[in-house]
């Protein structure tokens, strides 16, 4: 808390008054959505001290843009990620559903093919259900687990997670006023 220090030997004889409100900038207000939208965020456990900031940047800059309702699940890595969006699109629960996970090299498979794989997979489930899935699913060409990749990755994950609400909003929005545009016979 912020304490205005004042000299004791200082009296004020009128009462202080609040400082007037600062404008808003309109370029900081987003859109609001017509109807209330509900999010699931899939996000990975491997690496879950890296993963979690996509999340936690996601759900900050998500109610910035009027996403308020935000679910999150946790799978075990990347790989299981499509499986649990496909499951959670048919529910029709959701408007939209975004992936977050850190594919790195080393066990059974190469990182690339997971990463691959599970991004077009996340693109099917996208395209059978007609419920946008966005991913924040990384794949570094180089992670050593060392406190320097920590940290970057931590931060990347950060910028990922503002960009992939971006996105998540501004594509609710585009697909809100298609589908009224829809219904009114205006497309069709």
């Amino acid at each position: 808390m912020n304490q205005m220090l004042q000299d004791p030997q200082t009296e004020t004889s009128q009462p202080t008054q609040a400082p007037p409100p600062v404008p808003q900038d309109p370029a900081t207000e987003h859109p609001r959505f017509a109807k209330p939208q509900r999010v699931a965020f899939v996000q990975a456990c491997w690496h879950r001290d890296v993963v979690e900031e996509a999340r936690i940047a996601f759900v900050r800059e998500a109610e910035a843009r009027h996403l308020t309702h935000v679910d999150v699940f946790e799978v075990p890595g990347s790989f299981e990620i499509p499986l649990h969006a496909q499951i959670l699109a048919k529910t029709r629960r959701y408007t939209a559903i975004v992936a977050a996970g850190l594919v790195v090299d080393g066990g059974i498979y190469r990182h690339e093919f997971v990463a691959d794989t599970v991004i077009k997979a996340l693109m099917d489930v996208q395209l059978r259900t007609e419920v946008p899935v966005f991913s924040a699913v990384l794949t570094p060409q180089q992670f050593h687990e060392t406190e320097v990749h920590y940290d970057f990755f931590r931060r990347h994950f950060a910028i990922k997670g503002v960009e992939v609400a971006a996105a998540c909003a501004e594509t609710l929005l585009g697909l809100e006023r298609l589908r009224g545009q829809v219904a009114a016979g205006i497309v069709g």
